[in-house]
């Protein structure tokens, strides 16, 4: 590890300890358990979405795979 890998560790624990000491250690859990709930939510908002809503909110498209529905309604609409 480098030096600031270690800094960076250093400082993430003392933060959970301050947290720890400040609110307790179900308080801290629960803050944390509802940040990783919130970022999940999110990102399984995001991974409905179009390309087309991707590209409007700045983020990057999928690539198109052969078993997406889009690619299958695509092939059908033109040798159809």
């Amino acid at each position: 590890m480098t030096h600031s890998q270690f800094l960076v560790a250093d400082s993430l624990t003392a933060t959970i300890n301050e947290l720890y000491q400040k609110f307790g250690a179900w308080r801290t859990a629960r803050a944390l358990l509802l940040v990783i709930w919130r970022q999940r939510q999110t990102r399984k908002q995001v991974c409905e979405l179009s390309n087309y809503q991707l590209r409007d909110i700045g983020l990057p498209e999928r690539e198109e795979i052969l078993g997406h529905p889009n690619f299958l309604a695509l092939q059908l609409r033109r040798f159809g």
